[in-house]
């Protein structure tokens, strides 16, 4: 899918379709009681039921199972910039200010940092400021640095072959398929990630989610289509997988991971959560959930090479690797994908449906966040007025 700016990353269309068979499987799944693996050490999961109707964002209502990220006792500050940001651009014709942008695109909150400071911050739809909101693929990205702290803490190794830490799959067209073929989205194995009707790969890998394991019970039936490393096709399911063998590798849950790497040194401001299985895993691909400022302090974690006041969480040179192509993905170079981040000729992006993005500048340093709850997951003038959107908060930062 085209994007206004070639310098914004592009985004797979396969990822940007409706879903609603999806989502009544996955919410089957989410109600199913979940459990830990005794191969690992993890907090509980627990049925999350916020008491404000706006925590939990667009998916308030329907949480499901979550484990807790924990913050820690101190918040990184992201202090408000003495001069503030103006907004106001033309988009097909009509002049937008960030405010009528958020009324018209259904957006709840917009911060903008720049060099670590708020230059922009915007909440509407009755959304404040501690209420979280959900990730949707934006957690990919997540995932993506918490494999940066893995290798940093030597647990793995992207030429590991993804069956040595889920034997599960041994003999099946995972087997010799690598960490950095899942990170990049080119495993072979074959995948529709269609939204619509029931019969979707993906809409059968939340229904065997629900009803036992998806790993053994569907992805293990999975045949090949392309050689390991060939190809890039997106599969949500295969960054679930992705966070199954982090969770192996590291001895922990996804969450407690996330918690003890990110969340607790570098001052997230609040707890997030995170949607979990019957099996108590980790969707590794969806549902995060956190605050607007949260949002942004991933973004600066990136920006600031994945140290941590003073000290390093991800390995040295992860951040510069995982958001540079690795792979094409049918967009020009060097715009293309990387360890789950979209990666443009400027800029690399977490995407989520519905409108969710944290959007990078490393030159300019430069984090642009948007939450959303739009009607449609993924229709093409919705993310082309997002593009225009992210460009005039850009042009609005370089005139400041």
């Amino acid at each position: 899918m085209s994007r206004v700016q070639l310098s914004n990353p592009g985004r797979g269309p396969a990822m940007l379709r409706a879903m609603p068979a999806v989502l009544a499987a996955a919410a089957a799944c989410l109600a199913a009681p979940a459990a830990t693996s005794p191969t690992q050490t993890s907090s509980p999961a627990v049925a999350w039921a916020p008491d404000d109707p706006m925590d939990g964002g667009n998916d308030r209502g329907n949480y499901g199972l979550v484990r807790i990220v924990r913050r820690g006792e101190k918040v990184r500050g992201l202090p408000v910039a003495s001069k503030q940001i103006d907004v106001s651009y033309v988009w097909q014709g009509k002049t937008f200010t960030a405010d009528d942008y958020m009324q018209a695109y259904n957006v709840s909150g917009v911060i903008v940092l720049e060099n670590g400071e708020i230059i922009l911050e915007r909440y509407a739809q009755g959304r404040r400021a501690t209420d979280r909101w959900v990730s949707q693929s934006v957690a990919k990205s997540v995932t993506s640095l918490l494999y940066g702290a893995a290798l940093q803490d030597h647990k793995l190794k992207l030429t590991d072959p993804v069956d040595r830490y889920v034997p599960e799959l041994k003999g099946s067209a995972y087997a010799g398929v690598t960490i950095r073929q899942l990170l990049t989205m080119s495993s072979g194995v074959k995948w529709e990630e269609g939204y619509i009707g029931p019969d979707s790969d993906l809409a059968r890998y939340y229904r065997a989610a629900a009803s036992g394991d998806a790993v053994v019970d569907f992805q293990k039936t999975l045949p090949r289509a392309h050689p390991p490393g060939s190809t890039f096709h997106y599969d949500t399911a295969e960054t679930h997988l992705a966070g199954l063998v982090l969770s192996r590798a590291v001895g922990q849950s996804v969450s407690d991971y996330l918690s003890e790497k990110i969340w607790k040194p570098y001052g997230m401001e609040r707890d997030g959560a995170w949607r979990v299985d019957r099996q108590g895993r980790e969707f590794a691909g969806c549902c995060l959930f956190m605050t607007l400022a949260d949002y942004a302090r991933i973004g600066q974690f990136v920006l600031d090479d994945g140290v941590a006041h003073g000290k390093r969480i991800t390995a040295p040179g992860w951040i510069a690797e995982s958001t540079q192509r690795q792979i094409d993905n049918g967009r020009t170079p060097p715009a293309g994908y990387g360890y789950f981040w979209w990666i443009g000729t400027e800029a690399f992006e977490a995407s989520g449906i519905y409108g969710q993005s944290i959007l990078i500048y490393p030159k300019d340093r430069l984090v642009i966040v948007v939450n959303a709850q739009w009607p449609s997951p993924d229709a093409k003038e919705l993310f082309e007025a997002l593009g225009a959107f992210q460009k005039a908060v850009r042009d609005a930062a370089r005139r400041k």
